[in-house]
């Protein structure tokens, strides 16, 4: 593949390629019970994701900070309690820190499942709420002129609003919990020197060089984690119902986390394509190739060596999915966001329930891919939205009523 090239959007040129067995351990050792797969063969794949795609990251903060800046009982009106916390990462509160946004529905006596995403412009975007905190960290430039030498502006409140519908949550019984992805990297190649990976290394270098030093995707999907470590104490908050969600790259981020870590009840991965839900081996629409030209500091260095070597990459998505079980993982697709591989995704989820079968467990109850506008599945969930590569109020119905299957919000 020469980096750059039209991708193939033309199903009769998929290759022919074989997958990985997620039940067969690297020295051929067949799965046939869950002991055999919590014990030996999910640590390896695990192990081979961090050494091959996502990189090496920390098991936890090397010493944590929760400081509750502000919880309002009467937000929205009166609809809601809005808590605005802040987590610095390093004992010395003078490192980086990563601010929570959380939304509870005002129900006294009672801890209410939440689902928690990071979201990419800072939580004054997700609803225009007056009394959210503008975020002070770096960010990206948009076409709308809402940020000002990368530096975000009142004029940014509530513009990611459609994907993040706050009201009809918190009426349907759950909270929202989010935090913005660069308060733990900002999103650029250089980025990693004002987040956690170089603030939490000894020497502050990130050993860039390292073909396993992790990469932003694992950064942001760290700082999930440690989020769910103030989760667990908040008095609001069901800490055995989380329900961990992501978009597009922060979809990836949200796999990756739910992989990691086990304490999230559901994950969801929205369009996450290509090094997150997305066959690899399938080489449709975007390719390991196209990540690592655009986005070099995503994934670990090791990852570079699969450009248009998908073949020899000794994982694959549907083992990343298969990483959730038992737990219910739903991958959400659109019909038009050919680039992340729609097919790919569901195939990755049918290809991940031998897995699932060990728990007893059904994934997608199905072997078709369903129509447009259709949705299938049951502990793995799978649909395709009519339209492009987003997060809209379609996409959330579906997931609620999942998470309703599984967890109950009320």
């Amino acid at each position: 593949m020469v980096v750059g090239a039209e991708p193939n959007y033309d199903e009769s040129k998929v290759p022919a390629y074989t997958l990985p067995d997620p039940l067969v351990c690297e020295d051929g050792t067949p799965v046939r019970d869950r002991r055999v797969w919590e014990k030996r063969r999910r640590p390896e794949l695990l192990w081979l994701f961090e050494e091959h795609v996502y990189g090496r990251a920390p098991t936890a903060a090397p010493g944590m900070w929760f400081e509750v800046v502000e919880s309002d009982g009467t937000a929205l009106g009166g609809r809601a309690i809005r808590r605005q916390v802040t987590i610095w990462l390093r004992g010395d509160r003078v490192g980086p820190r990563m601010d929570l946004l959380m939304y509870l529905p005002r129900e006294r006596g009672r801890r209410v499942p939440v689902f928690l995403g990071l979201n990419f412009m800072g939580n004054h975007t997700v609803h225009p709420d007056p009394g959210i905190r503008i975020t002070e960290q770096w960010v990206p430039a948009d076409r709308a002129g809402t940020v000002v030498s990368n530096r975000a502006t009142a004029a940014g409140r509530g513009t990611m609003a459609s994907r993040w519908p706050v009201e009809r949550i918190l009426a349907r019984g759950y909270g929202l919990v989010t935090a913005y992805c660069g308060d733990l990297e900002p999103d650029f190649p250089e980025g990693w020197k004002l987040g956690v990976r170089a603030a939490l290394s000894p020497d502050g270098t990130n050993h860039v060089f390292r073909l396993d030093e992790w990469g932003a995707v694992a950064a942001w999907a760290w700082g999930l984690s440690r989020a769910m470590d103030y989760l667990e104490i908040d008095r609001g908050v069901d800490a055995k119902r989380v329900v961990l969600i992501g978009h597009s790259r922060l979809g990836k981020a949200a796999l990756w986390a739910g992989a990691r870590d086990r304490r999230f009840a559901v994950v969801i991965s929205n369009e996450s394509g290509e090094g997150g839900a997305a066959l690899t081996r399938r080489r449709f629409g975007e390719r390991i190739a196209d990540l690592n030209r655009r986005f070099p500091h995503w994934f670990c260095g090791r990852y570079k060596e699969y450009d248009d070597r998908e073949d020899a990459l000794p994982v694959d998505a549907h083992e990343l999915i298969a990483l959730m079980a038992p737990r219910p993982v739903y991958i959400g697709s659109a019909s038009e966001d050919l680039w992340a591989d729609p097919r790919g995704e569901f195939l990755a989820g049918l290809h991940a329930e031998p897995v699932y079968r060990l728990y007893g467990r059904t994934g997608l109850g199905v072997t078709e891919m369903p129509a447009v506008g259709q949705w299938v599945g049951r502990y793995i969930g799978y649909h395709l939205r009519p339209g492009r590569h987003e997060l809209t109020a379609w996409d959330w119905e579906r997931y609620l009523d999942f998470v309703d299957r599984h967890l109950g919000g009320r």
